[in-house]
């Protein structure tokens, strides 16, 4: 039976490729908890790999936070990124283990960069100052991925996904992103009986989001790809794939979409004096439509399942 090593398997990505997983009867899934197992501890790392008997790795562990936190810590964030990709892959090569999937972040790409997005904007030019750490830390994952398979014939791959969304996401009033924070709010407008909610923008700007059962299937499927079909679809010195629905909306019809899914009946006032941030961000996801697959849960239906999680865990969600 093949030994599947789950690395962050708490986070929001990492429990949602556990539960595809664990449909899988031909499988054993391999867990560790942050209390169990320091990923930033090289020799912890190193010695857990070695007991294991491991055959595939999904490195989903990261430090991962909104704008505040990156502004605020930007040494934790490269830091602590840095240690766990690094300690993971290169135990991973110590022990042979053959076949890793590494998660990136679509902030590896320029700020500026043509949109839609594709593989190829990376290191084409500056990247976004805010998370600037996180997105290097990121970039140098896909580097390391990259270069085991080149000198040591290793089978290593990365995503890079879109905005994600879903089971086990931060809801935190102040710390969260924009769809878990639009679904507070709009929960408690509604059980507050207020008559409007406040939107910060214009609403124009278009963004695109996936649903993480999305996610986590995107990721099984290019990790069970064939290493023939994967590599024909990547280059050498460009081995990651995007991953993303290939199609954005406003942040106005985002907004509307997460009122009607809540029930909010009231007003949505947009204040324009608060910033728009950038005018579209969208992934570019030929390469994984070429290589078969394609993101399955539209975003009215994945809204739903997220407002549903949130009402079934409001009381002990990650704060």
């Amino acid at each position: 039976m093949k030994r599947v090593f789950v690395a962050g398997h708490n986070g929001m990505v990492g429990s949602a490729i556990l539960r595809k997983l664990n449909d899988s009867t031909d499988l054993e899934v391999i867990t560790c908890s942050r209390d169990e197992l320091d990923l930033t501890n090289q020799s912890a790392v190193h010695h857990f790999f070695a007991d294991q008997s491991i055959d595939q790795v999904y490195l989903a562990a990261a430090k991962v936070g909104g704008i505040i936190a990156n502004n605020t810590y930007p040494a934790d964030f490269i830091y602590q990124n840095l240690m766990i990709e690094a300690n993971i892959i290169h135990a991973a090569h110590v022990n042979n283990i053959q076949k890793l999937l590494f998660l990136g972040s679509s902030c590896i790409y320029p700020k500026l960069a043509e949109q839609p997005m594709s593989e190829n904007a990376l290191l084409t030019g500056l990247l976004e100052p805010t998370n600037e750490p996180y997105a290097i830390a990121k970039i140098a994952g896909i580097k390391l991925c990259e270069s085991y398979n080149r000198q040591y014939g290793r089978d290593y791959r990365s995503v890079m996904p879109t905005n994600l969304y879903g089971p086990n996401d931060n809801f935190h009033p102040e710390n969260s992103h924009v769809i878990p924070a639009l679904l507070r709010r709009f929960h408690e407008a509604k059980t507050g009986g207020a008559s409007e909610v406040a939107a910060w923008g214009s609403g124009s700007p278009m963004r695109e989001f996936l649903h993480v059962d999305d996610m986590a299937a995107a990721c099984i499927f290019v990790m069970d790809l064939d290493e023939c079909a994967y590599a024909a679809n990547t280059q050498p010195m460009l081995s990651h794939i995007n991953v993303g629905t290939g199609v954005d909306c406003t942040i106005k019809e985002l907004t509307e979409t997460v009122a009607k899914v809540v029930g909010f009946n009231g007003d949505i006032v947009w204040d324009t004096n608060k910033p728009d941030g950038a005018p579209r961000k969208l992934m570019k996801v030929d390469r994984l439509k070429r290589l078969g697959w394609e993101a399955a849960i539209d975003l009215e239906g994945g809204l739903a399942n997220a407002y549903q999680w949130f009402l079934d865990n409001q009381n002990n969600f990650r704060k």
